[in-house]
C-alpha cells in the first residue's frame, strides 16, 4: 500500500508520519518547535522527516502548518513561530527530500481528516477547530474545503470574542486565540495550560463557544469539531461550557440542533490532516 509523508508544523512541536492511503499512521515522530532562527528550524524539521521515512518511497508529502500563509502554501509566516516569516517551506522541503510536497493550514487538514476517516464523514457541511498553542480552524461548506483568496479562510482564532480585550498577536484586540489559545491562558495565570483551573476551563469554554456560535449563525453550520492540547485536555469540562454558550447565542430555527463534538481522531488528527492534504490535493 502506497504511503505519505505527514508533517505537522505546530508551535509548540514538529511532527511527521508515514501515513498510507488509508488513513492509518506507521513510524511517526516529534520534537519540540524551538530554533535560534528559521534555518535551524528547518534543519530539525528536514531531519524529523528523514528519520521518519527510514528511506521508504512515499507518494509524496503533505503538510498542516499554522498560518498565514500565501497562495498554495508557497510561503509561511505562523504567528505564533517567529522564525519563518515569509519562509518558503514547501519548496525548500521538496528540493530536500525528493518529494512533491502540498501544504495547507493545520486546522484545514484537520477538517479534511475528520471528513475522510472521523467524525465528519459523510457530512457536507462543518467547521473544524484546533485550540492548543493558538486557535485555527477548517471550513467545509457545500462538500468543498473552504480555501478563500489565498487559502487563509477559517481563521476563527481572531474573530473578536471581547471587545477591547487584550492584544492578539495578530495587533487585534479581544481576539479568540488572545483569550482562550494555550498561550493566553499562559500568559494571563503564568503557568501552562495543561495546570488550568476548572474556572480558566471553562472561561475558555465560553470564549470559544461564543466563536462558534458566529461561525454557526453565519455560515449555517450544523457540526462542530474540536481539536487541539488544549481542548482535548480540558476534556469534558471545557466542551460542556462551549455547548452551553453556543445555545445560548444560537437561539434560529437553523441553529438548533447543532452538534458539537471533540474530533474523532484526536491526538492523531494533525498527521492523518496532513496526509489527507496530499490526497485532497491529487484529488484521491
Amino acid at each position: 500500500m502506497q504511503e505519505i509523508l505527514a508533517v505537522d508544523v505546530g508551535a509548540s512541536k514538529l511532527a511527521a508520519a508515514r501515513v498510507t492511503s488509508d488513513g492509518l499512521i506507521k513510524k511517526q515522530s516529534s520534537i519540540p518547535t524551538k530554533a535560534d532562527d528559521g534555518n535551524e528550524l528547518f534543519k530539525k524539521l528536514l531531519s524529523l522527516s528523514e528519520e521518519v521515512l527510514e528511506e521508504v518511497e512515499v507518494e509524496g508529502c503533505g503538510v498542516g502548518s499554522a498560518g498565514p500563509m500565501t497562495k498554495n502554501g508557497e510561503e509561511i509566516s505562523p504567528l505564533n513561530i517567529p522564525q519563518w516569516r515569509n519562509f518558503p517551506l514547501r519548496s525548500k522541503l521538496s528540493e530536500a527530500l525528493g518529494v512533491p510536497v502540498v501544504l495547507d493550514n493545520d486546522a484545514k487538514a484537520i477538517a479534511l481528516a475528520e471528513g475522510w476517516i472521523g467524525a465528519a464523514s459523510g457530512q457536507r457541511n462543518y467547521l473544524a477547530m484546533v485550540v492548543s498553542t493558538g486557535i485555527g480552524g477548517g471550513l467545509v461548506i457545500d462538500g468543498k474545503l473552504l480555501g478563500g483568496e489565498v487559502g487563509n479562510a477559517g481563521h476563527i482564532g481572531h474573530v473578536n470574542v471581547l471587545p477591547d480585550g487584550p492584544l492578539c498577536v495578530c495587533g487585534s484586540m479581544g481576539c479568540l486565540e488572545a483569550v482562550a489559545s494555550g498561550c493566553a491562558i499562559e500568559k494571563e495565570t503564568g503557568m501552562p495550560a495543561e495546570e488550568a483551573s476548572e474556572e480558566i476551563k471553562i472561561r475558555c469554554g465560553y470564549f470559544v463557544g461564543k466563536a462558534v456560535s458566529i461561525a454557526v449563525n453565519l455560515l449555517n453550520i450544523p457540526t462542530v469539531l474540536i481539536g487541539g492540547s488544549v481542548a482535548l485536555g480540558f476534556g469534558a469540562t471545557f466542551l460542556d461550557q462551549v455547548r452551553l454558550t453556543a445555545a445560548n447565542f444560537c437561539g434560529l430555527d437553523f441553529t438548533q440542533n447543532l452538534q458539537i463534538n471533540f474530533v474523532a481522531l484526536k491526538k492523531e488528527a494533525p498527521l492523518v490532516g496532513a496526509a489527507a492534504v496530499w490526497l485532497n490535493a491529487k484529488g484521491a
